[in-house]
């Protein structure tokens, strides 16, 4: 039987097919706001006066992961996008950032604080190493007795990054340097000390932190020490951050760890050893222990940083033993120095929140001066005539001329003479020669009237590297690994030649003994003999 076919009425009955409702537009505005928003936010950030450079880099990195997160959400949940397309954009990003991370590590950071990458499966080179017997080194006369071109200590043998000896050329390209030697090295941020014949500096090699002494002229390694000690963080770098301190027959290392040794010049048998840390019941800081150690009046001084009158503490040279300790102030990043003022032998050493001056017979405070906390203090304060002290210190802080001054009732002060933000050593050392100061403005090398702290010039971008001064010219080892030979005059920058002596990022201080230029970084070392004036 034929089924029934609905009637007219029936069908008018029945409820007319629904049109999908009208698809809402996309969202835009959430996503260009977030956008606008992070580009002025950016852009106030980089012009802020009052903010240093790598505080404006952090920042800025900050802003656009907030930014990026931002859109993200806008992406998944506010945009009205079609889900396969927010799942398509939302799975990319993170498979991006997942290739990234598998493929690159942080190795480091920059001066300015910008992260280095480098790939996951890069090895580090290997380095040299005693094979046999140590290599006798070639000896010069008294190859252990101090001459007047060895380089026996961090910044040189004033501790001041200025050396005395042969005249050096000012044509490389008539008289370039000769290349002695380059080859892998230890991670650190140590320098090289000479004294002699004997190269020596510290390195991490594994686990251990190793004291290695190479033969100057052919680099071989004459010998090494090692102890179990391992320091490292991603932003810090790896390995010990001090250079040795060489007098007579004996080496004085400290690791980045508070490992204070003292070491046989000629073989590297340890004659004594203490921790600082421990001895002091102090903390080693967030880029490890990277004071070098002061050998004055027998003893060994170091920054140790413990309260109760254990900042900076003194141990005999001879046998280890403490002698003294005086302040109480946390410690910071800096050397000690000895230096004479008004008539007065001293050490000055730059704290975590003031520079501070002892007595060398009984670590007693004599004055001190307060300095911005809350970022490292590096450079090794300088000495001018009349005395006068210039402290300087990166991160926006600037620089600051005291005057130190002792009453007949040996009462001590210190008062400002000026103070410039023209010059931020973050942790450049700078020069003082003939009434002017030249050094590294976040990068930027620089020349101050020391009178007044007035501008003379600014100009060549170096990045965070570091200077000496030979006689009337100016090393400049630049944050690339280039050594630059500059003249420091007042009246303009004089840029006169340069060639690349490393490669990578070069933050350890050279070493220039007579015309031996020994020069590294984290991952290798280099010996140039530099051409001499005629």
């Amino acid at each position: 039987m034929p089924e029934p076919q609905p009637s007219a009425a029936t069908e008018q009955a029945l409820p007319a097919p629904q049109a999908p409702p009208p698809r809402k537009p996309i969202r835009w505005w959430p996503g260009l706001s977030v956008l606008t928003l992070a580009l002025a936010v950016t852009i106030g950030i980089r012009l802020w006066p009052k903010t240093s450079f790598q505080e404006k880099n952090i920042a800025t990195t900050q802003v656009m992961l907030v930014s990026l997160l931002l859109e993200l959400l806008w992406i998944l949940f506010f945009s009205r996008l079609k889900w396969a397309v927010r799942c398509a954009v939302f799975g990319g990003v993170v498979s991006l950032i997942a290739l990234m991370a598998g493929l690159f590590k942080i190795h480091g950071v920059t001066g300015d604080l910008l992260p280095i990458l480098e790939w996951r499966w890069q090895r580090p080179a290997t380095m040299a190493r005693p094979v046999g017997k140590p290599v006798a080194p070639q000896k010069r006369e008294h190859s252990l007795v101090q001459s007047t071109n060895d380089f026996p200590q961090f910044l040189g043998p004033l501790r001041n990054a200025t050396v005395t000896g042969p005249a050096l050329a000012r044509d490389w390209k008539a008289q370039p340097p000769e290349k002695l030697w380059l080859q892998p090295i230890g991670a650190a941020w140590s320098g090289f000390a000479i004294f002699g014949n004997y190269a020596i500096t510290q390195e991490q090699r594994g686990d251990e932190e190793t004291v290695v002494a190479y033969d100057l002229p052919s680099g071989q390694v004459l010998w090494s020490h090692a102890d179990p000690a391992h320091y490292n963080t991603v932003i810090a770098g790896d390995g010990p951050r001090a250079t040795p301190t060489i007098v007579s027959n004996r080496v004085y290392t400290l690791g980045a760890t508070g490992m204070l040794n003292c070491l046989d010049v000629e073989t590297g048998a340890r004659l004594w050893s203490k921790d600082i840390i421990t001895d002091n019941q102090s903390s080693v800081g967030g880029w490890g222990v990277s004071g070098s150690p002061l050998l004055l009046d027998q003893m060994v001084v170091v920054s140790a940083g413990g309260s109760k009158g254990r900042s900076l503490v003194a141990y005999d040279a001879i046998t280890g033993n403490f002698v003294w300790g005086g302040g109480d102030d946390g410690a910071s990043y800096s050397s000690p120095l000895a230096a004479t003022l008004a008539g007065v032998r001293q050490i000055l050493i730059f704290n975590a929140n003031q520079v501070a001056a002892h007595d060398p017979a009984t670590g007693k405070v004599l004055w001190t001066y307060p300095w911005p906390a809350g970022h490292p203090h590096i450079a090794v304060p300088v000495v001018l005539p009349e005395d006068r002290v210039l402290v300087t210190s990166g991160y926006g802080t600037g620089s600051e001329l005291l005057q130190i001054k002792r009453t007949k009732d040996d009462q001590w002060s210190a008062t400002r003479i000026w103070k410039s933000i023209r010059l931020k050593a973050k942790f450049t050392n700078v020069v003082y020669r003939d009434g002017f100061i030249y050094g590294l403005d976040d990068g930027i090398l620089v020349c101050l009237d020391a009178a007044d702290g007035s501008l003379k010039w600014k100009e060549g971008r170096y990045g965070h590297g570091q200077v000496i001064l030979s006689g009337s010219l100016l090393l400049v080892t630049d944050e690339g690994g280039d050594m630059v030979l500059v003249e420091p005059v007042p009246g303009e920058p004089r840029e006169l030649a340069r060639f690349t002596a490393l490669h990578g990022k070069t933050w350890n201080p050279p070493a220039l003994a007579g015309e031996y230029l020994v020069v590294r970084n984290e991952k290798e070392a280099a010996c140039y003999r530099l051409p001499t004036a005629k």
